[in-house]
């Protein structure tokens, strides 16, 4: 295996880190480990008021919050006529933290 091959490796192990901390500091606030246990448990795609009004958050802490899930990949987002609609991005938690969302 020459140096070059081992260097991308680990160029790749580190973008995959960084990725995988940013998960992490998303799951780290209690309001988004609410958000996500309740996307989890409707399993489908929800309105932004929805999930505020379940979590109990005014829709100006649920920008901020909607947007850090969003921005870590733990989230996704889907225009639907006015509305928003947020659904897990199950492939992002498969990847960095498996069995994460069985454990809720």
């Amino acid at each position: 295996m020459s140096i070059e091959t081992v260097n991308k490796g680990v160029g790749l192990a580190a973008a995959d880190d960084a990725d995988r901390v940013k998960a992490l500091k998303a799951l780290a606030d209690p309001t988004r480990l609410q958000i996500v246990r309740y996307l989890n448990r409707v399993n489908r795609g929800v309105t932004c008021g929805e999930i505020a009004q379940a979590v109990r958050m005014s829709p100006s802490a649920g920008s901020y919050h909607f947007r850090a899930l969003r921005e870590a990949g733990l989230t996704l987002d889907e225009r639907r006529s006015r509305e928003k609609y947020v659904s897990l991005d199950k492939t992002t938690f498969r990847r960095y933290v498996p069995g994460f969302l069985s454990s809720l």
